[in-house]
């Protein structure tokens, strides 16, 4: 449950600073085209990965922290790239 709310705090952030989200509550993510929310400025195990379509952000999946499960981000980032290629079609 605190995950939860740490994830909503972390969306509202973004809904209300933007793309001027500081450094260690967003991340870019290495050979993507998606971005990393940083709940809890990084210390949450889950990530939730988005992007800008137009002037909306979405969500597209979530995943566990890179350092703690590299394999389970990988799969999140694909699936993240695979839905952002599906939006934009």
């Amino acid at each position: 449950m605190a995950e939860r709310l740490a994830i909503q705090t972390a969306v509202e952030k973004l809904e209300a600073v933007g793309e001027r989200l500081p450094f260690p509550h967003q991340s870019a993510v290495k050979a993507s085209k998606v971005r990393e929310l940083r709940p809890r400025a990084g210390r949450s195990r889950w990530r939730p990965l988005y992007a800008r379509v137009k002037r909306t952000f979405v969500i597209l999946s979530v995943g566990p922290e890179a350092e703690i499960d590299a394999r389970g981000f990988g799969r999140a980032v694909k699936a993240a790239e695979q839905r952002l290629s599906e939006i934009k079609e």
